[in-house]
């Protein structure tokens, strides 16, 4: 049997220990060290103060399979701890598997005792006692080379101990409220470390991580926990916890040395760290540099290495270490859908054309192959063509804009139209913080559209592209909070019909997500779109409004919302109104059940007449969580379908649906 310390007292990096009468019991452990083994190495190290080896830690022993079977009961169960318990139990949760020889299963054992241990202090409690008997013997007291049974019997019994809270939760030089909300750290005492809160050893990890955290976000890069008093009183099942933090002084950005640059300009990659030489040090900003890098797509890996001292004019030195990636890609793809038949792309990249990141990148696709539509499913006519350029130079004026360039020609055939013409765009974009981007760009372009309802017709417009998104969603695939809206505007001049035009579209989302561990999601999106100037019929059809289809009206066929043309056809409309809300609900760690309804109106006006006919779908979804986001299933059925439109429609697709 192995006891938690009768009083323990912990300060700076010397541990001393009270056992008591457990004392002689204790063969693991002379010190607190018990406890660390099942943290990660510097919170074990920081909570505990303890450096060095760990003569105890488990080793990979090789013998003959030793089989056991397990039992695990937990003295006073409350709230789930003996869940918890066994989570952290390798003989509980490795009990289907035989150990290496019996010198693995005791190894096994004294790694338990350990985590065990560190798991009853995360719960706060300091009183319990721990026995693991193997064949009715206490594991502590068997020597490595211990003959077993085979199968061996194990006995885990876990007596937790009375609940201890903080007495004093006391951090000493904290840092002082922040001038602007972007330093601001949580509070320790709101995250469990006060008076009266469980003394959760896990709350005097975090307490010392945000202490210091605060000081860095002001400008205090080498802030350090010097001092840690952590008692234990058992005759009053309290704890007193005293933190000292040494802030040091301020620092600011020094000089960045680059290094491991083949191609690659390294003044370039320091300015586009965006780290400027005397600005206050900030841990963001080193983690946006970080972002702003990976974004450039040039390196393997790359990562910041502070200097370890401040020089004496306050100026933090930065190592900037990179590997780059080979400058140039070759890339070949293909999709199939029952819907728009085979689709080949391939595309040649380069990624450092001048040595400053500049990415060139040349696209080639055909799409529709065995599509059927209008019964020519192998007519290349019937086949969508794209194939063009793009270009994209990082860093013109400030680290966060970029400069960008594109020609395509495409060929277009569509339920609604065919379309063939060529467009270009030249303009910047650029990223003003973390939830903020814009675009700006001039584009111009020229093409033919066929269609039933007004025959051949060519346009040739040119205007300016502006647009601004805001995004603070916590997961862009599967959002639980935050919101997400992009305003866009578009005026542009058509040549041969001379009509100037203006065209904007505003959407907006927003998720509320509640119930342990967000389970329970609300989620909502709405859409406006308006086009003001010339007629329906003098518009290019790719200007006008559409509706239907996954990620706009779910039931309907994809464009398949619009407004009556000459007989009886679906043209696009001057004016656009969708909406979508769903009901989110995550039965287990990898499946999710979603309700939804969707619904859209496509006006013949700028300003749409709500009197009009407004198409609603609704329908039900599965969602399958991974690593890369959830794989979704929607089925959904139109409650107002006409020609064209399914009686129930299908789709898949990675990530929400918005």
């Amino acid at each position: 049997m192995v006891c938690a310390p009768a009083g323990c007292t912990s300060s700076g990096n010397n541990v001393s220990a009270k056992f008591g009468s457990c004392r002689r019991r204790l063969a693991l452990v002379a010190s607190l060290s018990i406890a660390a083994a099942a943290l990660p190495a510097s919170q074990a190290s920081a909570f505990f103060g303890l450096f060095g080896s760990n003569d105890d830690a488990e080793v990979d022993v090789i013998g003959e399979p030793q089989n056991y079977s397990a039992e695990f009961t937990v003295q006073n169960d409350e709230n789930g701890l003996e869940r918890r318990l066994r989570s952290t139990s390798t003989l509980w949760n490795d009990r289907d598997e035989p150990a290496s020889g019996s010198g693995g299963l005791l190894a096994k054992a004294r790694g338990d005792y350990r985590r065990l241990l560190a798991a009853l202090y995360a719960e706060g409690r300091y009183g319990g006692t721990i026995s693991i008997l193997i064949d009715g013997r206490e594991a502590a007291d068997l020597p490595p080379d211990t003959v077993l049974n085979n199968p061996a019997t194990v006995a885990v019994s876990i007596d937790p101990g009375p609940e201890f809270l903080f007495g004093e939760a006391a951090i000493v030089n904290q840092a002082p409220p922040p001038q602007s909300w972007r330093d601001e750290v949580d509070d320790p005492r709101e995250e469990g470390f006060a008076t009266g809160e469980i003394a959760r050893s896990t709350a005097i990890l975090r307490a010392e991580r945000l202490s210091v955290e605060a000081w860095r976000q002001q400008g205090h890069a080498k802030a350090e926990v010097v001092d840690r008093r952590v008692e234990a009183a058992h005759d009053a099942d309290i704890v007193n916890a005293r933190i000292t933090v040494e802030p040091g002084q301020k620092a600011y950005y020094g000089p960045i040395t680059v290094e491991g640059t083949e191609r690659l300009d390294p003044d370039f990659i320091a300015f586009m760290a965006g780290l400027p030489l005397g600005a206050e040090y900030d841990p963001d900003y080193i983690r946006r540099a970080g972002e702003r890098l990976a974004r450039l797509d040039v390196f393997r890996a790359s990562r910041f290495q502070e200097a370890d001292t401040i020089g004496s004019d306050g100026l933090l030195p930065i190592d900037l270490i990179v590997q780059e990636r080979e400058r140039r890609r070759i890339g070949i793809g293909g999709s199939y859908s029952t819907l728009d038949g085979l689709g080949i792309e391939t595309y040649w990249l380069h990624r450092n054309l001048f040595g400053r990141a500049e990415r060139l990148r040349v696209d080639a696709r055909v799409a529709g192959i065995g599509r059927n539509l209008d019964g020519g499913s192998f007519d290349p006519k019937g086949f969508n063509y794209r194939v063009g350029a793009s270009f994209e130079k990082p860093g013109v004026f400030t680290p966060d804009t970029n400069y960008f360039a594109s020609v395509y020609g495409t060929r277009e055939v569509l339920d609604n139209y065919t379309r063939t013409g060529v467009d270009a765009q030249s303009g910047y974009s650029h990223i003003f913080n973390e939830e903020l981007a814009g675009r700006f760009a001039v584009q111009a372009g020229h093409a033919r559209f066929e269609d039933d309802a007004f025959g051949t017709r060519e346009f040739t417009t040119a205007g300016l592209f502006g647009s601004l998104t805001y995004d603070s969603r916590d997961d862009a695939a599967n959002p639980a909070r935050g919101y997400f809206a992009e305003a866009v505007v578009e005026p542009f001049y058509e040549f041969q019909f001379n009509n100037a035009a203006f065209r904007s579209t505003v959407e907006g989302r927003t998720y509320y997500g509640f119930g342990a561990e967000n389970r329970f999601i609300l989620a909502g999106r709405a859409k406006v779109g308006t086009l003001v100037g010339p007629s329906i019929s003098e518009t290019p059809p790719d200007k006008l409004f559409f509706a239907g289809g996954g990620g706009s009206v779910r039931g309907y066929a994809f464009r398949n919302i619009g407004v009556e043309g000459p007989g009886g056809t679906v043209v696009g409309g001057k004016s656009l109104i969708e909406g979508s809300v769903e009901a989110r609900v995550q039965v287990t760690d990898t499946i999710g059940l979603v309700g939804f309804a969707d619904a859209g109106l496509v006006g013949a006006d700028s300003v749409p007449d709500f009197g009009e006919d407004v198409k609603i779908g609704v329908g039900a979804g599965l969602r399958y969580f991974t690593g890369l986001g959830p794989i979704r299933l929607d089925v959904a059925v139109p409650l107002d379908a006409r020609e064209g439109d399914p009686s129930v429609a299908f789709y898949v697709g990675i990530g929400q649906a918005f």
